[in-house]
């Protein structure tokens, strides 16, 4: 059986002033349903200006961008209604409790009262925050803010979630219950895209490697083929020698 596509880049293209080269030069990303893909790139490649661009928060030059099935400029609400996003800096209102944020969440996404409440209860099991989660943001360390942030892009169970660099800043307990979830997060048919630095951790987690240099897409790995093909695979080899 066939997976449905869940976000499609097609010949993406993105520059910040008119004379500027092009941060991202022509990237092409299909991700499908139960998919977990890895972003690898050097810093300055081009995987934060890739996922602003699908995230709707920058306007590109050239190129098609859809998330499950709405265009990010056609139907831009449509398009963010199924996805949610944690930043690489963790931006959360600190003036609010991380209880008062997750409602404020809710409320964006228009989560139903009951509903809340049970992924509100979900959430803390698997982030942890416990009783602080009724505490003021701005009290919370740079692990804790990770932690709402992420709680709170999952509030309305997206069908595909999105993450810039998601594993700085958490210990290592957190670290591993969150590959944990999004191993069974993708089982039930989501889609998980995300950036790293972490080849190890690309390689032991997704489905995919997608490797951008210099803006532009240079190589898109299916993992477990490479694995089947060579189990003694390195992709810190793979992705140095590209």
């Amino acid at each position: 059986m066939s997976k449905n596509i869940t976000v499609n880049i097609s010949g993406l293209k993105k520059r910040y002033s008119p004379n500027a080269p092009l941060a991202v030069d022509g990237v092409n990303i299909t991700c499908f349903e139960g998919e977990i893909v890895g972003l690898l790139g050097h810093n300055g490649a081009g995987k934060s200006t890739t996922l602003k661009c699908l995230l709707g928060m920058l306007p590109f030059d050239e190129g098609r961008i859809s998330v499950c099935g709405f265009d990010i400029e056609d139907n831009p609400v449509e398009a963010k209604s199924n996805f949610g996003f944690v930043t690489d800096n963790h931006s959360v209102f600190v003036k609010m409790t991380g209880i008062e944020y997750l409602m404020f969440m809710a409320d964006v996404y228009r989560v139903p009262t009951e509903l809340r409440k049970q992924r509100v209860e979900f959430l803390n099991g698997i982030f942890k925050l416990g009783d602080k989660i009724n505490n003021i943001i701005s009290s919370y360390s740079h692990g804790m803010k990770q932690k709402i942030c992420m709680m709170g892009s999952l509030i309305h169970s997206p069908k595909v979630w999105i993450l810039d660099e998601p594993m700085v800043g958490l210990d290592p307990m957190t670290a591993r219950a969150v590959l944990e979830f999004m191993k069974s997060y993708a089982a039930e048919g989501n889609t998980i895209l995300f950036s790293s630095h972490n080849i190890n951790s690309v390689q032991k987690l997704c489905d995919r490697a997608i490797i951008i240099k210099g803006g532009r897409q240079v190589a898109d790995i299916d993992i477990p083929s490479l694995l089947k093909q060579n189990p003694d695979a390195d992709l810190e080899d793979f992705y140095f020698n590209k």
